[in-house]
């Protein structure tokens, strides 16, 4: 992206079950007893244009065929980028997005098998080709992870089938095989306690020494 920015971008993200919203609530805690500020937001749902597009996309009544559904992600997409991510990063702000770009990469390509060189376009047209420096992934195996989710609450993406979830959770591995410069992995399957430290000391990586690609 052309435009220069001196804040930190990292984005969150992993397959269903993997606690990672959960403990990004835990970490804002720690963000502000140590005086970094910073601005969390989330793909799909974090402007006021994306929450019903998150409604739409999550609720077990719509059917959505898989460009439609790629397509929907994209807008929320652009305009989480020009509503929040940009101007918090010009700011100077740490900025922690719970999914981005990759979520569709896995999703819509590894899951959906939608083309790759299509997602590819798409994403840089919806952010302006805006990269984190840092993304981390939270790891768990699928069923492990499903198994986490509430009886009964299962969103329409939560109720794919497991061959579907394993997809996902293969194409994130691939990924982060694909761009290790910018990949952190952390093992989602581990104590609640750990999998916290570990996000606090690579992001405070991150914001410190600013690692990775991105601007």
């Amino acid at each position: 992206m052309s435009v220069e920015y001196s804040g930190t971008f990292i984005s969150l993200e992993g397959p269903e079950g993997a606690g990672k919203t959960t403990q990004l609530k835990l970490l804002t805690t720690f963000l502000r007893e140590e005086g970094i500020e910073h601005v969390i937001t989330r793909d799909p749902g974090g402007t006021s244009l994306g929450k019903p597009i998150r409604r739409i996309l999550l609720s077990t009544e719509s059917v959505i065929s898989p460009i439609a559904e790629l397509l929907l992600y994209e807008a929320d997409r652009s305009q989480n980028v020009s509503e929040i991510i940009m101007p918090a990063l010009q700011a100077g702000k740490l900025v922690l997005c719970d999914r981005y770009i990759h979520s569709t990469l896995a999703y819509q390509g590894y899951g959906r098998k939608i083309d790759f060189e299509l997602i590819n376009t798409l994403n840089r047209i919806a952010t302006g080709g805006l990269l984190p420096e840092m993304t981390i992934l939270f790891d768990i195996e699928s069923s492990s992870g499903l198994a986490r989710l509430h009886p009964g609450g299962h969103d329409r993406l939560e109720r794919e089938a497991l061959e579907f979830h394993q997809s996902v959770r293969g194409g994130y591995l691939e990924l982060s095989r694909q761009e290790p410069s910018r990949w952190r992995v952390i093992d989602a399957g581990a104590a609640m306690s750990k999998v916290q430290d570990e996000l606090r000391k690579l992001v405070l990586e991150a914001v410190r020494g600013k690692v990775g690609a991105g601007k």
